[in-house]
């Protein structure tokens, strides 16, 4: 069934399935495959009912769970009218997929969760993290709205002007802060992350299945509330801010190795 797939790699534990997000030396960033391939990998897992729980997470253990979208492919893609229609169709069906999935999803993060990466974390219906492993969704700092999830799922765990305040500076936060806050659900050592995160994957496992899977999905009829109200407008606003001067500059002083000085399209 997951043999096609080039960019999410597959382990069984009986009947608990591990995802992982592989792009070696990228730290695990969303190019173009990976994101036609999240795009319907979760669809995919609906039809095996051998799986009863996903784990998500990386493939390069403590580097990186996943650095959000490769800027070489955005930049490229992003740029015409055509190619970011279909960044934005892609970027709906991962999150609906995910929030549709019968099966529970535990996120397990381990390293660095940024922009697209901290949100396909988040929309897991469990997250858990490493304790010095950092989440964030800096979207603002390349010079685009945090379209495709962060302002739907972070106000619904944090409130709304919370996730305001994260989302409008890209602040990073520490996986012991994170769960404190209740942005993600648990915060474990290094040495503790993977065998409390197989710990619960197996306790659901295990459990009763059509209750686990209707509780998941009662849960998420409010979420998908907010997601079909909020979602494609928030992405066809960061599409807006793909041809902005503010983005150009982003973009350049990226690849420049410089900090970005916004406000030039402005003068």
């Amino acid at each position: 069934m997951y043999e096609s797939y080039e960019t999410l790699t597959f382990e069984r534990r009986g009947t608990i399935l591990t995802v992982r997000l592989t792009n070696p030396g990228s730290r695990n960033s969303v190019n173009q495959k990976m994101h036609e391939e999240l795009s319907r990998v979760f669809v995919d897992i609906s039809r095996d009912r051998e799986t009863r729980i996903v784990v998500l997470r990386g493939a390069e253990e403590g580097r990186a769970f996943c650095a959000g979208g490769d800027l070489h492919w955005l930049e490229t893609e992003a740029r015409t009218p055509e190619g970011y229609a279909e960044i934005l169709r892609q970027g709906v069906e991962i999150v609906r997929s995910m929030t549709a999935l019968p099966q529970p999803i535990i996120a397990m993060v381990d390293g660095p969760a940024i922009g697209l990466g901290a949100t396909i974390a988040l929309f897991a219906d469990i997250c858990l993290m490493a304790e010095d492993a950092r989440i964030a969704d800096p979207h603002v700092g390349v010079g685009v709205v945090a379209g495709d999830g962060g302002a739907v799922i972070w106000p619904l765990l944090v409130g709304p002007n919370r996730a305001k305040e994260f989302l409008m500076t890209g602040e990073a936060l520490t996986g012991a802060e994170a769960a404190e806050m209740g942005l993600v659900n648990h915060a474990y050592s290094r040495e503790q992350l993977e065998q409390e995160t197989y710990r619960l994957a197996e306790r659901l496992a295990t459990g009763p299945r059509l209750a686990i899977e209707l509780t998941k999905r009662s849960v998420n009829l409010f979420v998908s509330q907010v997601m079909n109200t909020v979602l494609t407008a928030s992405l066809a606003m960061e599409g807006i801010t793909f041809q902005t001067a503010d983005h150009r500059e982003a973009v350049r002083a990226f690849f420049a190795k410089e900090p970005p000085k916004f406000g030039k399209g402005q003068e």
